[in-house]
């Protein structure tokens, strides 16, 4: 499990107002527990060997924590048909540009490689560029300009090359 999702993790531990949280994925096992307003992390692993989530123990009563760990257990680009959908990694506010009176980054048609900026994403004052992991042509902008994003939304579809 990176470090990027072990973040995720607590903080949805914190919003969620769960007490305690398991996750193991097969030789790594990691606990959250949160105890009057102060979250701990325990965790044991054996080496680290990317894999895909084996089993979630979470309370059954909620609902909305299960699914926040299934979806962090997926790919931020997935394949939809023939295209690529390119998501957020994070909660913010999406802008296709530095400024409203310069171009967006990416347009409809745009060819993209790895490292290319596609968009902006402010979180907590702070300005992300989110860049692609991929190849290929933009096909569809799935975001309106300054309009708020949940992690893992669809931003983009790319056709690959």
């Amino acid at each position: 499990m990176e470090l990027k999702e072990i973040k995720e993790l607590i903080k949805l531990v914190s919003e969620a107002g769960v007490s305690e949280v398991d996750v193991e994925r097969g030789d790594f096992k990691i606990s959250i527990k949160k105890n009057d307003g102060k979250t701990t992390v325990l965790q044991s692993q054996a080496p680290v060997i990317p894999q895909p989530p084996s089993e979630y123990s979470a309370p059954a009563s909620d609902a909305f924590l299960s699914e926040k760990l299934e979806s962090l257990s997926s790919k931020t680009d997935t394949v939809s048909g023939n295209f690529i959908t390119i998501k957020s990694p994070m909660i913010g506010t999406y802008y296709k540009s530095l400024s409203p009176d310069k171009p967006g980054f990416v347009q409809i048609g745009d060819e993209i490689k790895p490292g290319k900026v596609l968009c902006i994403v402010e979180a907590m004052k702070l300005f992300n560029e989110i860049e692609s992991e991929i190849s290929g042509r933009i096909v569809k902008i799935l975001v309106e300009n300054a309009s708020p994003i949940e992690y893992d939304q669809p931003l983009f579809l790319v056709e690959p090359m």
